[in-house]
């Protein structure tokens, strides 16, 4: 009994001594193993830091709108007579548009005229019979009145008249006609659009901590999605003297040609306002940079002397940064990169600080300050 015991204890003391000596060795040869750089090397692409020179700018969204706009409609009700505008066309001011029907008043205009050439007449009469002292002063005065209000009435039957002939009120492009002839017409009814395209508004609204870096004159640009890439120019021409109590921002209406009338009222688009003169900037491709609750970081090339067959070996080198400004794909670096440290820009997520690398640009990540839609 003793001495089964006895072989049972050897055995186990074999079997253990056997596992603890095979974790050893494997402990010993993974460490030999790194030691002796065996680490896989990750593939990465790079690029090599540069400056760009930035002009500071302010952005914000807007809205156009015609520096002269409106929808026509009439002052009165009425049958429409006659049209004589084509729709989408431009038209000169006073020119005529529609036509009321007006038999009615010009009837009445013909006798309110005949009405008062007899005033007139009467009057005539009477002032050569005040002359010679043939009827009083009352009389005479009475016939004046008489004809002031005949001329009155003749006046405002013409204004009548007129306010039944639509004209256009200023220059501009005329759009959709909205009324056919025949139609009856209530005071109020849009007819059509009319908007002047030479030039137009942009208003956009700033927070008020942008009061100190806008003014008058300022030059602005305008881009929209309808042409991308295509800016437009212009300048800052009102600021409102008012903070909105609600947002805190301050309404601000810019002026900008519009040749060939490319834009149209009622567009939104980015309007950036140039703030001041440019200013260089070490730019990154957002890729590049790996954003996390500690700061934002990225991994920097260096040189990790040669291997034994005398080439030249890579690692990775993690750095914080200070990140500023973006636009397009690109983020400026104020601090943590210099120019010419060669930046990963892909391939980061395979990467601690001390990896082995190696360098394959033939595809890179985007890095454009203005990024254009891929049908572009």
């Amino acid at each position: 009994m003793m001495m089964r015991m006895f072989i049972m204890l050897v055995l186990v003391s074999l079997v253990l001594g056997g596992i603890f000596g095979f974790i050893s060795f494997k402990g010993r040869m993974i460490k030999q193993y790194m030691m002796a750089g065996g680490e896989p090397l990750q593939t990465v692409s790079t690029l090599v830091a540069s400056q760009q020179d930035w002009l500071p700018q302010l952005e914000a969204v807007g809205s156009l709108r015609a520096l002269q706009g409106v929808d026509l409609t009439s002052e009165l009700p009425g049958i429409v007579a006659e049209i004589y505008f084509q729709q989408g066309k431009s038209v000169k001011a006073g020119e005529p548009l529609l036509q009321l029907r007006s038999y009615d008043d010009q009837a009445r205009l013909k006798a309110l005229t005949a009405t008062a050439k007899l005033a007139q007449l009467t009057y005539q009469r009477s002032q050569a019979q005040f002359n010679v002292k043939a009827i009083s002063q009352q009389t005479l005065d009475n016939d004046k009145a008489n004809l002031d209000i005949a001329l009155a009435n003749v006046a405002a039957q013409q204004a009548l008249l007129d306010k039944k002939l639509i004209r256009a009120p200023f220059d501009g492009q005329l759009g959709v006609r909205a009324i056919d002839v025949g139609q009856y017409l209530l005071a109020g009814t849009a007819i059509t659009t009319l908007q002047a395209l030479d030039n137009l508004f942009v208003d956009f609204l700033m927070p008020q901590q942008a009061l100190s870096s806008v003014a008058i004159g300022q030059p602005v640009e305008v881009k929209t999605d309808a042409y991308a890439g295509q800016a437009f120019t212009g300048v800052i021409s009102v600021i409102n003297p008012k903070i909105d109590l609600n947002t805190r921002n301050v309404q601000i209406r810019a002026t900008l040609k519009n040749p060939g009338h490319k834009l149209l009222p009622g567009m939104y688009a980015k309007v950036l306002v140039n703030t001041g003169a440019a200013q260089a900037f070490i730019t990154l491709p957002r890729t590049a940079i790996s954003f996390s609750p500690y700061g934002a970081t990225v991994y920097l090339v260096k040189d990790n002397g040669k291997d034994d067959k005398g080439n030249g070996k890579l690692m990775a080198k993690q750095a914080f940064v200070t990140t500023g400004a973006s636009r397009g794909d690109q983020i400026a670096v104020t601090q943590g990169v210099h120019v010419g440290d060669q930046v990963v820009t892909s391939g980061q997520v395979k990467l601690h600080n001390g990896s082995p690398v190696r360098i394959n640009n033939s595809v890179q990540p985007s890095n454009e300050s203005n990024p254009k839609p891929i049908d572009q």
